[in-house]
Formats: C-alpha cells, structure tokens, sequence
C-alpha cells in the first residue's frame, strides 16, 4: 500500500500473472481457477514462502486473499514464527479483517467487473462503468473481463468460502486477532474502519 510505504500480496495477481507467462504453475493453477476451486494449499504456501524473503516486506506489508483455508493459515502462523527466530527477533503476530460484503452484492461486483490490461484500472458495469463501454477511459484499451468472473464460478467460490474459508475466521477470532468491517460503505469509510480495527488488534497485542 503505497500511503504506508509497504506492498500489497496478492495470490491471485501472482497466480495470474504465471497464468499469463505461461509457466508450469500457471498451467497448473488455470484449470482450477477458471472453474471457481482453490488451488492447492502446498502450491499458494510455496508461493507465499518465496515472497516473504524479498526485500520489500521488510517493513511489513498486506496479504490480499491469503490464507483462505485453515491449513494456510497454521502454516502461514508456523511460517512467521521460523522466520521471526531465524532472524533473532520477534515479529508483530499476523492480524486478520474481514471486508463483509452481502452474497447478492458480491456477485454484481464479480460479474461486473471489467480490468484494463494496460494500466490495471478496475471497471464495474453496474456501479463504476467506463465513460465507453468496454473501453479505458485513461488510455484507450479494451476492457478485459476475466474468465472466472461469472456466476457459475462465483457460487463455486461461495461454496468453498463455505466450506474452506469460514474456519480461518473462527481461527483468528479465537486467538483474538480479528476484526469484520462492513464493505457495503463508500471506498473511504471502509478504508476507516480497516485502520480503526487494525490500531485495536495492535493495541490488544502490546
């Protein structure tokens, strides 16, 4: 995030940026993803566990949709703490928020959503439409919608949410270290309340 100075870690972006490249995890994780399924927790933790030794994280820095399952999450909690005693310090503990947004509005929000290639500006065609339909408005491009944006692969997304997801809630709530937001509020609002839950969780740990 670029006001605190440190990177947002996307998986997806990652996962899609192999897909693109065309590399074997690309080709690997493409069939999964297209059909709405998670990819497999071994392959998303090796991921991760290469990012968290780049330079740039050194100060911190924001996971975006990771860990989804509880399996990511224990590793991801194992993880931080080798790290931490490998580098003879101990680390802030991980804290976790949740943006709560209802099913109904989340699906417009997935089917809606348009992506310029060029200068990644994100588009929605019910609530944030391009000024030309199906082009940027900053540089010309055609706006692209990406193959698992669709309502057969968001109900997939829902059930594993379901199934998968939840627990890494009930995860963190019980160590204490979980905050829910409310995401059907303005850009700004929500961006409050992340920083108002997350100066609480901190002030709970010290």
């Amino acid at each position: 995030m670029a006001d605190y100075g440190i990177p947002q870690i996307s998986t997806g972006d990652i996962l899609r940026d192999n897909i693109a490249r065309g590399t074997a995890l690309g080709k690997a994780a493409k069939g999964l993803m297209d059909q709405g399924q998670l990819v497999p927790d071994q392959m998303v933790n090796d991921m991760v566990g290469a990012r968290l030794i780049q330079s740039d994280v050194q100060r911190g820095y924001i996971l975006d949709g990771y860990p989804r399952t509880l399996g990511q999450a224990e590793w991801l909690d194992s993880h931080l703490d080798s790290l931490g005693k490998s580098a003879g310090a101990i680390a802030l503990p991980l804290v976790a928020i949740n943006i709560r947004v209802e099913q109904q509005e989340l699906l417009r929000r997935i089917t809606g959503r348009r992506i310029c290639p060029v200068c990644k500006t994100i588009y929605n065609i019910y609530s944030k439409p391009p000024k030309k339909e199906g082009v940027c408005d900053n540089d010309g491009s055609p706006l692209q919608h990406r193959s698992d944006d669709t309502e057969a692969a968001f109900t997939e997304r829902m059930k594993a949410y379901s199934s998968l997801t939840a627990p890494v809630i009930e995860h963190y709530s019980h160590q204490g270290r979980f905050r829910e937001v409310d995401g059907a509020r303005s850009v700004e609002e929500v961006t409050g309340a992340i920083e108002s839950a997350l100066r609480q969780l901190r002030q709970a740990g010290e």
